[in-house]
């Protein structure tokens, strides 16, 4: 079977099921006696085991069948949780991670992890073995025939067992061994395959259906097979092929019941029951038919939707990137006509025309949603890697952090969450690392010992947020200053009129670094200049702002690369903008003499909050702007918690637009973030409330 054509889905099934393991893994060292999330661990453990299985690499599903042995050991209360299997592992998903990667990446997913499977063998055992013992218990588990068991099943082949098993069928556990002189062993395993195959059905095999006709098996292999014949027969069968030495069947127990929608592992149950040529047919389909009772204590789930045993068929399916860029580019043009029609049917008088552009605007707008949706992704993707790193930092710094995680469900295009990990990483670590302050240091300056890590996401108009947030020290003003004017970045001069935060920025210079130690987690500042060349390439800002004693913030701002965005249509003078409508409080009609001074800046009362208001005019040196009025249309755009009024000289209404890039012929302008073509031609800056708002 070719299954290259399948490699994309087993990458992004495999990702989805290591990121599940890890997130569960933390889980259970925080409560060690929840056995559920032992159950998650298995059952995604499991899956990435048949899938690795299946597409032949044999070094995942080794690996992972070791981590599934002990996790059942934990799952069946006969081994304890602690810190050691914790790691052990966390070992074990990070070469399991190396090795999807390396699949990625064009390799063959091969590693050696003989060392980690002694660690696990070790902990199933219960005892540290010897390097020797551990290759002596490795060969001989080689050199055994595996049986089957219903908990190898993955959900697809439990359900086939069950229809099987009501159309009259009996599932068997079926070990073919050869004798030991035997040289063409893939042929005469082809020959097994062969006369099965007329008996029956073959659901699975171990080791693969293509290992097996290449005779890379010891002794034998073991089918899952199916068939309505007397065991008689099948054995009879099998054994009358030359060089077979013994057939062993096993009937494969279930409980009878649906598969779907419910936990494989209170549906199953593991024991089997041995047949031989002698047992009755009859005899033996009542035996598969028993109902055991589960040896498992997984709580039981609500199970609202029967299906009678069928399987939900997929609702999804995975389309290139590409193909859905190419789709966007081309309702850009279909947005920008579609403007363009209702302006044109404004100054139309038939009813019938007017009344189809209004559907198609509607249909259009609804194609334009879906089609955005495709691309966006919640940025918890990139956030949920980052609890398993600050574990893992805690214990190599010798502090103790706490990560707060919060607005994981925050949207962002695809590209984005492709590009922002690695900053993100660089810039947690290094707040790990030279911001939060040891425990003993913490407790001297009336600080609780457990530094705190807050990694947010929130969107703000066409942008999106990311910052991390951190109670250590804060960024020391005289070292940075120091630093910067021994490298002739800033004069001693620009040293005492820089703001805090200003001298804080300092530290994404080129080569910029405070460090007094070289540390293998990070330095402050070293490689921030590299974080923040990655940010700008992405469209977006790096800023930072700090207090000494209480932390810092590093803030990134980028773009959700949406092309078609609502927003406000505005007038000033001639000249229409377009502010964005995600940013928009509310509009207002401002009273003259609701403006107050304060400290030479405009400022309103806006609802028992004192906020800043500018005159969009003024900001973009628009000709004739100041125009006297008693009432001023004003936009109050928002930014995370701040605020400010935008006063305009004339509010239009909504409209969607086509975000287009300004290009590199006129590069950043101050407050702006594209421009569009509107419905009559005109071309309108689209601005971005962001840069208004400090």
């Amino acid at each position: 079977m070719d299954t290259q054509q399948y490699l994309d889905i087993f990458l992004d099934e495999s990702q989805e099921h290591l990121q599940s393991i890890n997130d569960f893994l933390l889980k259970l060292e925080e409560d060690s006696s929840n056995l559920e999330y032992v159950h998650e661990i298995f059952r995604s453990a499991h899956t990435l085991k048949g899938m690795a299985a299946t597409m032949g690499y044999e070094d995942i599903a080794s690996l992972t069948h070791k981590m599934e042995n002990v996790l059942d050991l934990i799952r069946n209360e006969e081994l304890v949780t602690n810190t050691k299997i914790i790691d052990t592992l966390f070992i074990a998903i990070d070469d399991l991670e190396d090795m999807v990667d390396s699949i990625r990446n064009g390799g063959d997913g091969k590693k050696d992890v003989s060392e980690h499977v002694k660690k696990l063998e070790a902990i199933e055992k219960g005892e540290e073995i010897s390097e020797s013992a551990a290759a002596v218990a490795v060969e001989e588990s080689s050199n055994t025939v595996n049986h089957f068991k219903t908990s190898d099943l993955d959900e697809f082949q439990l359900t086939v067992v069950q229809q099987a098993k009501e159309q009259g069928m009996v599932p068997y556990d079926l070990a073919v061994t050869f004798e030991a002189a035997c040289i063409l062993k893939g042929a005469r395993a082809f020959m097994v395959f062969e006369v099965l195959e007329n008996l029956g059905e073959i659901i699975r095999t171990s080791p693969t259906v293509e290992e097996i006709e290449e005779g890379a098996f010891d002794s034998g292999f073991t089918l899952l097979f199916l068939t309505d014949q007397e065991p008689e027969r099948l054995i009879e069968a099998v054994k009358n092929i030359s060089e077979v030495e013994a057939v062993e069947a096993h009937v494969i127990q279930t409980d009878g019941g649906s598969a779907d929608n419910q936990n494989q592992a209170e549906n199953i149950q593991a024991d089997t029951v041995p047949v031989d040529e002698k047992t009755d047919l009859a005899k033996v389909k009542e035996a598969a038919a028993e109902v055991p009772e589960p040896n498992l204590k997984a709580p039981q789930k609500n199970n609202t939707a029967q299906n009678n045993g069928k399987k939900t068929a997929s609702k999804n399916i995975r389309v290139n990137l590409d193909k859905i860029d190419n789709l966007l580019n081309l309702f850009e043009e279909v947005v920008i006509d579609r403007s363009r029609l209702e302006v044109l049917v404004s100054s139309i008088d038939n009813s019938d025309l007017r009344e189809t552009v209004e559907h198609l605007s509607r249909v259009s707008s609804d194609m334009q949603s879906l089609i955005l949706a495709m691309r966006m992704v919640p940025i918890e993707q990139v956030f949920n890697r980052f609890p398993r790193m600050i574990r893992q930092l805690s214990k190599d710094l010798n502090k103790k952090i706490a990560l707060e995680i919060k607005g994981a469900e925050t949207e962002v295009d695809r590209t984005v969450i492709d590009e922002i990990g690695d900053p993100l990483v660089h810039l947690i670590r290094n707040s790990c690392d030279h911001g939060i302050e040891h425990p003993e240091e913490r407790i001297a300056n009336n600080k609780p010992e457990e530094g705190k890590l807050i990694l947010r996401a929130y969107h703000s108009g066409n942008y999106v947020f990311v910052e991390i947030e951190d109670d250590g020290a804060g960024i020391n003003r005289e070292k940075v200053s120091q630093k910067a004017i021994e490298n002739n970045i800033i004069t001693p001069q620009q040293a005492k009129e820089l703001t805090d935060d200003q001298i804080a920025a300092l530290i994404m210079s080129s080569g910029f670094s405070t460090a007094d130690t070289i540390s293998d987690v990070s330095g402050r500042g070293v490689g921030l200049d590299v974080v923040k060349n990655k940010i700008e390439a992405l469209g977006g800002k790096i800023s930072v702002t700090t207090a000494s004693g209480k932390g810092s913030i590093f803030s990134i701002q980028l773009p959700l690369t949406l092309s078609i965005i609502t927003t406000m249509l505005v007038h000033i003078q001639k000249e229409t903008f377009a502010i964005p409508l995600t940013s928009i409080l509310e509009t207002i009609m401002l009273p003259k003499e609701k403006i107050m001074d304060a400290h030479g800046s405009d400022v309103i009362d806006y609802r028992g909050k004192i906020i800043p208001v500018l005159s969009l005019g003024k900001v973009l040196q628009v000709p004739d702007c100041e125009t006297e009025a008693d009432r001023y249309p004003t936009v109050i755009i928002k930014k995370g918690e701040k605020l400010i009024g935008l006063i305009v000289d004339e509010l239009i209404g909504q409209q969607e637009v086509v975000l287009k890039s300004l290009g590199n012929y006129l590069g950043e302008v101050f407050a702006v973030s594209g421009a569009t073509i509107l419905g009559d031609g005109e071309v309108a800056l689209i601005i971005d409330p962001n840069a208004l708002i400090d």
